[in-house]
Formats: C-alpha cells, structure tokens, sequence
C-alpha cells in the first residue's frame, strides 16, 4: 500500500516509516520540517497539520493513513490543542473521504480514560471521563470520538492508545530524569509503589502497522480502540530506577506526601493562569495524578484482533537523538527535572 504516516519525523511516527518500508509498502511522511527527515525512504512532505489543504495534497494518492501527528503537553491554552489534536485530526478525516482513502489508523492516549482515579487492569470497555485534568487528555478523547464515529463501508477507522512510549531516541522521559539526576536528589509525590505500564516504542511501532494491514470494513478492528502496553505493570519507583540504571545513573527515589503535591500543584496552576504564563508550572494536577496513582490496562483486545504480541525490551540506554515532530503518548518526564533538591 501506499501509506501517509502524519508526524513521520517524529519519535514514534519515525519507526512506523521504518517499518512500513521494511514491510515493503510506499511512505509518505507529513511532517513540520526538514530538521528530521523520515527515514526508510519516506517520501516527506512538509506542512502543518493544522493546514486542510496541505493534509488534503498529503492523502491525495494514498490508500491508507496512520495518525499520529499531535500535540503532546502536560501544559499550555486548551485552544492550541484544540486547533491541532481535534482541528488536525478533523481536517485528516476530511482528507481521507475526499479522496477516497479506505484506512485509518488513529493514535491515541491511554490518557483519554484517565480522570486522576487508579486504573487497574482495565479494559477499552472503561468509559472516558466527563471531566479531564487537562487540555491533552481532552483533545486526544476528542480526536478519537471523531475518528470512531467516521468507522463506516467507505473508511475503516481504528483508535490506538499506547502508554508512556519509551525506547532509544526517547525525546520525554529519559531526559527528563537525566535532568532530575544531574540536579540531584529524585523526588516522587507518594512513595511510587503503584504500578504502571509503558510501552516501548518497537512496540507501540508495530501495533500502528498491524493495524493497518488488516484493518478492512467490518473487521474486528474498524470503529475499535485498544490500549498498547507492554503487558508487564511494575511500581514507578521501579521503573523509573530501571531506566536511570540502565543510562548508568545509581539514583535513590525519595516519596514525598502527595496530598502536599496536589494542594502545590492547584497553587500554582491558578497563579499560572491568572499571571497568563505559558511556561509549565513545575507541577501540575494532571503530572501529580499521573505520579501516585496506578495506571495499566487489559491488553487482550490487541493480542486478540490484532496479534500484538510486546516482546520482552530491557531499558534502553543509548543516548536522546534530535527526533522531532509530533505524536508521543504524554510528556510526564518533563516533570521529574521540577521535582529536585540539591543536595
């Protein structure tokens, strides 16, 4: 086939190219810039998403898309991710009917079902929240309403929603804790037992092609989402040992009271926006939620449908590469570099 990879310079879009290509089908990538160009050959197109005519000129020609252009902040005027995570997504499906496209593979966020409450095994079955804890939860769940609603005989549309996606090249959050470590001591709102998934990004790779080989009108997966983890929750404390280990860092994760981060964290969302900043506050309701409550989901949906199978990845160590573009599940890295002491 010949496949439109949105955001395909990106960390994640980046390996769909490179396995699109090693399976043997024609790329194209739309995407902001040149500073990262796709890689297997991937013809690049360059455009903003946001820019209806460009994704329309992108699409044209192509007989399937995989979705995973987006904003992905923690922090920042619901407006932005408005206009480029349900905007972006709209003019996309737009595209697809107008020129006859038959597939639709959306990424999305595990975060779309995550309202500050532990999730423990749950499956796709979970409904979203009424209310989010901020704008990029929000906007994905949005996005991802528009994309299954479009499921019908002339375009087949599925939802992914992977979770934490980590691996080499990793733009969130191995430098987030490389930054936490050089600064000094690691602090984590609670004590990090709960457990979490991730996934890494080979496999959050490979699930966007499997779905998009076999998704066809009134299979199994048209109109469907399924999360995309590794299938092995551990605690955060050890997850995030593991990772700093591994980029051969020996850290000691210190708990702090989390009632103590949340009330921090309201503070300064308020004085941030009463003040109108755009810089992230160094905490936020959503980080802390995500920092001290449990988050791993039921993958038996997508071994199921889709025969993903995660393969057992020890943490990566190689170092950060200038990948950009957008398409990465929530930066929660980011926030490690806040919660420091000196020593």
């Amino acid at each position: 086939m010949k496949i439109l990879v949105t955001g395909g310079s990106g960390f994640l879009g980046a390996e769909i190219c490179r396995r699109l290509a090693a399976r043997g089908h024609q790329v194209r990538s739309l995407q902001r810039g040149r500073r990262a160009l796709p890689p297997g050959g991937a013809e690049a197109v360059l455009g903003d998403i946001r820019d209806t005519a460009t994704v329309a000129d992108a699409v044209r020609g192509c007989d399937a898309v995989v979705h995973t252009a987006a904003l992905a902040d923690v922090w920042g005027p619901r407006r932005d991710f408005a206009s480029i995570n349900i905007g972006g997504t709209a003019a996309v499906l737009d595209a697809c009917r107008r020129h006859g496209v038959r597939r639709l593979v959306n990424c999305s966020s595990a975060s779309v079902v995550f309202a500050g409450k532990d999730l423990e095994g749950v499956d796709e079955s979970v409904a979203m929240p009424r209310r989010f804890l901020a704008p990029y939860p929000w906007s994905k769940a949005g996005a991802e309403q528009m994309v299954l609603a479009a499921n019908g005989p002339g375009l087949a549309t599925v939802s992914l929603r992977p979770h934490l996606i980590w691996g080499d090249g990793d733009p969130h959050l191995l430098p987030g804790l490389r930054a936490a470590v050089r600064k000094g001591e690691l602090l984590l709102p609670g004590a990090g037992s709960q457990l979490v998934d991730t996934v890494h990004v080979a496999d959050a790779a490979e699930a966007h092609v499997l779905a998009v080989e076999q998704l066809v009108a009134n299979s199994p997966l048209a109109g469907a989402s399924y999360f995309i983890t590794q299938g092995r929750p551990c605690t955060l404390a050890d997850t995030v040992r593991g990772l700093l280990a591994h980029d051969g860092h020996a850290v000691e994760v210190r708990g702090v009271p989390a009632s103590a981060a949340r009330a921090a964290a309201v503070l300064l969302e308020v004085t941030a926006k009463a003040a109108r900043r755009r810089q992230r506050p160094l905490l936020t309701r959503f980080l802390v939620a995500e920092l001290t409550r449990a988050h791993w989901f039921d993958i038996s949906a997508a071994r199921r449908d889709l025969g993903y199978t995660p393969a057992d990845h020890s943490w990566e160590t190689r170092e950060t590469d200038d990948a950009i573009g957008h398409g990465d599940d929530c930066d929660i890295g980011g926030l490690y570099g806040s919660l420091t002491r000196r020593r």
